[in-house]
């Protein structure tokens, strides 16, 4: 079973790949998963292996249009209910704030939905941001969301911008799709004039709606019983962090609990607040250290630290070692 810090994966993921010419066997011998990995009712992978499943079809294919191709493929990927409880949707807007909601049940990410009278703006966060997605993934993420409100709409429904860390290549077949050029950006943002995000679904259906949330939320409470304490507590972390929030009344009121059943929960699995925060902070600060030009106070802030000092102090007793040799010897590793 899914947990809240891994990604869904069921046996739909073969249709979908073979409907590309793609051979699953050879796909999950390149990325050293499973052999029976998509015969499995609900099989899930944690983040590294699920970004590695992404390059090996990525390499498999060889196909530099291979995420137009799945972004594109709501057909066979509707048989996920959260993506066909969009599609029974009024409008995009509702879609998107449906899937935002119960994402997490697919993949543990966060979409962040802003309306206003001029625009709806999609931002997306993969939680685990001490592994960068592929570009494919991000890629295919942003041009699902285009086909989603093309399909309701029955139209040729094009956003007003596109962003994304490193755009996808050839451009100009993107750009050709999205009907706007991908601009670089720190995090992968799609957003669509309002009247466009206003316009109604034609694949409407608010008593399929019904039907589909009652298991959707079910499905969501068992999600939330079924993850440890500590996977609970390190997800809210990765989302709180860069904002500077690292307090465990922060992560307690994210988590809907109070910060002593959070606390009793934790002790219970071996773990307390503080072990699993270092623990967080310190693979967050050798993502940063590795793939960016931050400084160390950057870095403190973005860890939640009061000052640069506590960071340099911490990152020693964690490594035995400052952040400035770390960093020189993951450059000279690569």
């Amino acid at each position: 079973m899914a947990s809240t810090s891994s990604y869904a994966i069921n046996p739909g993921w073969r249709l979908v790949l073979r409907d590309l010419g793609i051979d699953s066997s050879r796909v999950l011998r390149r990325a050293s998963l499973p052999g029976d990995l998509f015969g499995r009712e609900r099989g899930a992978l944690n983040t590294e292996e699920y970004f590695r499943l992404w390059r090996a079809i990525e390499e498999e294919s060889g196909d530099p249009l291979l995420a137009l191709k799945i972004g594109s493929g709501i057909s066979a990927e509707a048989f996920d209910p959260p993506v066909f409880a969009a599609l029974c949707s009024a409008d995009l807007n509702t879609a998107l704030r449906r899937i935002a909601q119960f994402k997490r049940l697919i993949a543990p990410m966060a979409l962040h939905v802003e309306t206003t009278k001029s625009a709806t703006r999609l931002g997306l966060e993969w939680l685990d941001s001490t592994v960068d997605p592929p570009r494919v993934l991000v890629a295919a993420e942003l041009v699902f969301f285009v086909e989603l409100g093309r399909m309701g709409t029955r139209s040729s429904m094009i956003p007003t911008e596109v962003r994304a860390p490193e755009p996808p290549e050839p451009s100009t077949a993107y750009s050709d799709y999205f009907g706007v050029p991908v601009l670089p950006g720190a995090r992968a943002r799609i957003s669509f004039a309002a009247d466009d995000a206003a316009l109604p679904f034609l694949t409407a259906n608010p008593k399929m709606w019904e039907f589909f949330e009652q298991d959707l939320q079910t499905r969501l409470a068992e999600l939330d019983q079924s993850a440890t304490a500590a996977e609970r507590t390190r997800a809210a972390l990765l989302e709180l962090l860069p904002s500077g929030t690292a307090s465990v009344q922060s992560v307690s009121k994210k988590l809907g609990t109070s910060t002593r059943t959070l606390q009793r929960r934790l002790n219970r699995e071996g773990q307390s607040f503080q072990s699993v925060l270092n623990e967080t902070r310190e693979r967050l600060a050798k993502h940063y250290l590795k793939t960016s030009s931050f400084s160390g106070a950057e870095i403190s802030f973005l860890l939640g630290f009061e000052d640069p000092n506590s960071f340099f102090r911490a990152f020693h007793d964690w490594t035995g070692t400052t952040p400035e040799q770390a960093r020189n010897a993951m450059r000279r590793v690569h």
